[in-house]
Order: structure tokens, then sequence, then C-alpha cells
């Protein structure tokens, strides 16, 4: 028995990484799984690699159109929504100095709108008692060089639990924040060329992570498991980082 049988859960930004780790994890759980992303080609390899009775839905969560129609197929084919994560984001280096109001808004407008309206458009079909997990990131803790934007963007997702959890309360919604650290994913390859750039970048991630390794997107949508399951009735407004230390110390 899966610990989300029966389950209906939504994952935005789920066509690689850690979205689409989750959206497997969940899948094997029990739960029927939509996915979403901007790009059809991945989408549909997505969702032969999620199977079970996954569906996708291709659009850009910082586009209300899309969201309305996401949610407009959530409410046709399953009418409800247990488990929401907002996953979809991304980030670019740019050094104080060097960022442009394009890099701003590109990134806030994936990263913040996104996911506020992702949350928000969602909350008729959300069931009372659901589990709401935002995608945050250890950057929203630390100070990191060349990533200030994106870092200010992870922040604000913090906040957003803290008080939603608060205008939530008459539901019993529970809103947590996922936190990976520096994790094996095509979005932390695409930061760095390919060659001795990367391999720089990747050497002094692993130097800075006391676990002395990055993280398996598996072992993020684990924690992912965790705060969609009853396992985690009693936790919210939390942060929970798998990020093997890095920002702990």
């Amino acid at each position: 028995m899966g610990k989300l049988d029966g389950k209906v859960a939504v994952i935005t930004g789920a066509t690689s990484g850690i979205g689409l780790a989750t959206a497997r994890r969940f899948a094997m759980e029990g739960a029927r799984v939509f996915i979403t992303g901007r790009r059809k080609k991945e989408l549909d390899a997505a969702v032969l690699a999620v199977g079970k009775g996954s569906r996708g839905i291709q659009g850009d969560v910082a586009d209300m159109a899309d969201l309305d129609r996401l949610y407009a197929v959530v409410r046709d084919d399953a009418g409800r929504i247990d488990v929401l994560v907002a996953n979809a984001g991304g980030g670019e280096f740019a050094a104080l100095g060097a960022i442009t109001e394009e890099h701003f808004d590109n990134t806030f407008r994936t990263n913040v709108k996104g996911t506020l309206f992702t949350v928000q458009k969602a909350l008729p079909l959300l069931k009372d008692d659901a589990s709401i997990i935002l995608v945050g990131s250890t950057t929203g803790t630390t100070g990191t060089p060349n990533f200030s934007v994106y870092s200010a963007s992870k922040a604000a997702i913090r906040n957003f639990a803290r008080s939603w959890i608060l205008d939530l309360a008459g539901r019993a919604i529970r809103v947590n924040v996922l936190s990976p650290g520096s994790t094996l994913t095509p979005g932390l390859s695409d930061l760095a060329p390919a060659g001795s750039a990367r391999d720089q970048m990747f050497g002094s991630l692993r130097a800075a992570t006391p676990l002395g390794r990055l993280a398996d997107p598996d072992e993020t949508a684990g924690a992912a498991l965790f705060l969609a399951s009853s396992d985690s009735s009693f936790v919210t407004g939390t942060e929970l980082f798998v990020d093997g230390g890095s920002a702990q110390i």
C-alpha cells in the first residue's frame, strides 16, 4: 500500500530534475499525478517516465491563462487536489553591477509570481487538509556570490509559507518549504558551460557540503514524499533542507 494511494497531486516544472523525480516517486506511492512544463517534447517524455496514469499539461506558471487551463484540466479529470508541489523555477548568475532589469524580471516572474499564482489559483480545488509544498533553495538562507536575484526570489518563497499557513489556518491546509542544496540536475549543469568550468563549480559545491557530494534528485523526492504524506500531518510552516548540511554551517 502506497503512502499516497488515492491522492491527486499537481507538480509544476516536472519535466526534469527534482520535479520529475518527485512525480515518479508520488506515482510509485499511488498518487494520480498531473505535471506541467513549458516544452512539449520534454513534457511528453516526462509523462512516459512517470507512467501510471499521469497527465501532462503544457504551460508557463507565470502565465495566468496557462494556469487557468491547468486547473480546468485537473478539475474536469480529478475534481480536487490533495498535494500541490510548486516546483517550477530557475535562475542565472549575475553579479551586482551586472544585473539587468530583464534578468530581475525573468527570475521573479517565474519564481515568485509563478509560485504565488500557482497556489492561489489552486485554492478552489485544494481539499481541506491538503499539503502544499513550495520548492525553495539553500540560497534563500545563505549568501551566494553572483546569484543574489535568484537567492532573493527563494527567500520570498520562505516567507510565503510563513504567511500562508495563517491565511489557510481555517482549512487546515499545510504549507511547507522544501529547500534542496546542490543537486545533480540539468538546471545545475546549465549554470556553467561544459568542461573545466563545470568541473570546478561541482568541485566547489562538493567541498562546501559536509557530506562531501551532490544530491541525487531522488533524495529530494523522498523528502517531498514525507511532506506530502500523513507522516507529516502536524508539520506546517517549516523549511526542510535536503542539502547535505551545506546551509547549516
